[in-house]
């Protein structure tokens, strides 16, 4: 059985948000081990995203007013808390992600 997967894009504003996340770990960093995980948390939470909604994009939580549908949200944990990445499913098979943020911030940059 072929599944269907969705071809998964991040808006320049969503690649903003993960490079202003970064550069938020990586002040934080007290030594290489710190900013090893910087580069591999980071990397995680980008595969992590592009997995799941690659194959279960309607499988997360709707977002944004009205019935729209197709603005969705995506949790993803690590550890006590975590991100959110907030996207719009298109019709041509594609996600795109508009969005990253930390689970404690107000809302999206």
């Amino acid at each position: 059985m072929n599944e269907l997967r969705y071809a998964v894009h991040f808006a320049p504003s969503a690649e903003a948000d993960l490079t202003r996340l970064t550069d938020f770990l990586l002040e934080r960093a007290r030594d290489l081990e710190d900013l090893d995980r910087v580069e591999s948390s980071v990397r995680a939470l980008r595969q992590a995203i592009e997995q799941q909604l690659a194959v279960i994009p309607w499988s997360f939580r709707k977002a944004g007013p009205g019935d729209r549908t197709t603005r969705r949200e995506l949790v993803v944990p690590t550890g006590s808390t975590g991100y959110v990445a907030l996207y719009e499913i298109e019709p041509t098979q594609r996600v795109l992600v508009l969005a990253v943020r930390h689970q404690l911030e107000q809302d999206y940059h």
